[in-house]
Parts: C-alpha cells; sequence; structure tokens
C-alpha cells in the first residue's frame, strides 16, 4: 500500500501542469508585447514624427486637391488608350505571372514536396519578390528598350514573387482530411493534388490572382515613370507640367477600372466557392 501511495504521489498532476503551461504562455505574450511595444517607439524615434508638422501640412495639402479639381475631360481619349494599354500590360504580365508561380508553389509547400526542393522554390521566390516593380522596370528597359513589352516583362516577375508566396501559404494552409484519407488508398502524390488540394485552395487562388491583377494595374502606373509604357507615362508628364487637373482626370478613370475589379473578383470567388461546396458534397 505504502509504494502505492508513493507511485500515486509521484503521478503529474495536470491541474498543476496546465497552470504552469498557461503561465509560461502569459510570459511569452508579455515579452512579445513589449518587444512590439519597443520596435514602434524605435520606428517613432527614427522617423522624426511631428504632430505638430502634420497639423500644419492640411493647407498644403488642401492647395494640392484644390488644384485637380475639377478634372480636365479633354484628355478623356489619351485616358481611356493609355489605361487600355495598362491593362494589357498588367493582364497578361498577371497571366504570366501566375502560370510561373504554381509549379513554383507546389515546390514551395512542405506539404507536396521534399524539404530540399522546398527550400531551393522558397529562396528563388524571396530573391524575386525582393526586387522592387521599378527596379524590375528599369532592368528590362535596358534589356529589351522602351514601351509595354517591357512593362509587361517586369509585371510578370513581381508576380512570380508575390502569387507564388500566396499560392504555396495556401496549398499548406488546407484541411489535410480528405488528403489523408486519399493516402491511405494509395493514391499518388499528383492524385492527392488533384482531387484533396486544389478543389480546397481554388477560390482563393483565384481570389489572390485577381488582387494581383488589380495591383499590378496600379505597378503599372509606376512603370511608365520609367520607361515602360502605360498610364503612368502621362501621369508624370502631368504633374511635372503642373496639369493637376489632367493628371485627376487619370485618377478617375483609373478609381472606375478599380472599382470594376473589385466588383469582378468577389464576383469569381462567390461562384468558385459554391462550385467547391457543391463538389465537396456530391
Amino acid at each position: 500500500m505504502a509504494d502505492i501511495a508513493v507511485s500515486a504521489s509521484r503521478q503529474p498532476d495536470p491541474g498543476r501542469a496546465a497552470a504552469a503551461h498557461a503561465g509560461g504562455r502569459k510570459l511569452w505574450y508579455a515579452g512579445l508585447a513589449m518587444l512590439i511595444g519597443l520596435l514602434y517607439v524605435w520606428a517613432w524615434r527614427g522617423m522624426e514624427f511631428d504632430l505638430g508638422r502634420l497639423a500644419r501640412s492640411f493647407p498644403h495639402a488642401w492647395d494640392f486637391v484644390t488644384r485637380m479639381v475639377p478634372p480636365d475631360w479633354s484628355v478623356s481619349g489619351t485616358a481611356v488608350t493609355a489605361l487600355a494599354e495598362t491593362i494589357q500590360m498588367a493582364l497578361l504580365g498577371t497571366t504570366f505571372g501566375a502560370l510561373i508561380s504554381f509549379p513554383l508553389a507546389v515546390m514551395a509547400a512542405r506539404n507536396l514536396s521534399p524539404r530540399w526542393l522546398t527550400v531551393v522554390a522558397r529562396g528563388l521566390l524571396n530573391l524575386i519578390r525582393t526586387v522592387p516593380s521599378v527596379v524590375w522596370g528599369l532592368f528590362f528597359v535596358a534589356a529589351v528598350g522602351l514601351g509595354p513589352f517591357a512593362g509587361v516583362l517586369a509585371l510578370s516577375l513581381y508576380t512570380v514573387g508575390y502569387l507564388g508566396k500566396f499560392y504555396f501559404e495556401t496549398f499548406e494552409s488546407m484541411d489535410n482530411t480528405a488528403a489523408e484519407a486519399l493516402r491511405t488508398t494509395g493514391a499518388s502524390q499528383p492524385q492527392i493534388f488533384q482531387y484533396a488540394v486544389l478543389p480546397q485552395s481554388l477560390p482563393l487562388l483565384a481570389n489572390y490572382t485577381i488582387f494581383i491583377l488589380e495591383y499590378s494595374i496600379r505597378a503599372a502606373t509606376i512603370l511608365g515613370v520609367v520607361g515602360a509604357g502605360g498610364v503612368g507615362y502621362y501621369f508624370q508628364v502631368y504633374l511635372r507640367n503642373f496639369d493637376y487637373q489632367k493628371a485627376a482626370t487619370l485618377l478617375v478613370y483609373l478609381l472606375v477600372v478599380v472599382i470594376a475589379m473589385d466588383w469582378f473578383s468577389g464576383w469569381v470567388r462567390k461562384h468558385l466557392t459554391i462550385g467547391a461546396t457543391t463538389e465537396g458534397r456530391s
């Protein structure tokens, strides 16, 4: 009996273990909060943030805005033509980038590829993503010359860096229940990806792709400043000549395109989600 009592006293107390774990978590969160607070203090001091200067800036900002009103609709033809070129650049750049991103994302996903391959694929995506879109624009302008072709190439690589990351994170976040069920039946890795991973991830993949397409339209306006074609060229011409009302016209047309892309993104995601749910029930 004494041995039993001693053995029982040596058994771990679940309540005490849970309390110790909760205490450790609280300490961890407290340390994290302190670290975040120190980072913000460091950022605040480094940027020399001045609320007084910000308050005094409103008259200058208002003066800039009033110079853009009303928009000069006489440049509508130029705006529409340049914006059409920008959309063409964004569409082709996003499409080519997505086609390259998809296999790279499969290689980068830890639940789909061996570790050595994920390290290589993620390193490549990080390298591509490190280079800003403007630098890619300058690189391809130097390589193939001025014009929208350089913009398409720059947007393609820029898209690869971000879509590749979005794609592999989507693959890794999917529910593994269906994949494990197929694996127990002897399904191959491509079959698991085709029938378990891809149907679940398709709505998010489409949403990310359309988001990058919308973002690429805005990025293409920046590329135009470095000679890669699109509406950005006219932005910098109008602003340098202080034609703020003409620049405002470009912004209005660009806003229309962004709103349309936002609606289209929601429509596509809704229908893909409904389709994926219907297939899952069947």
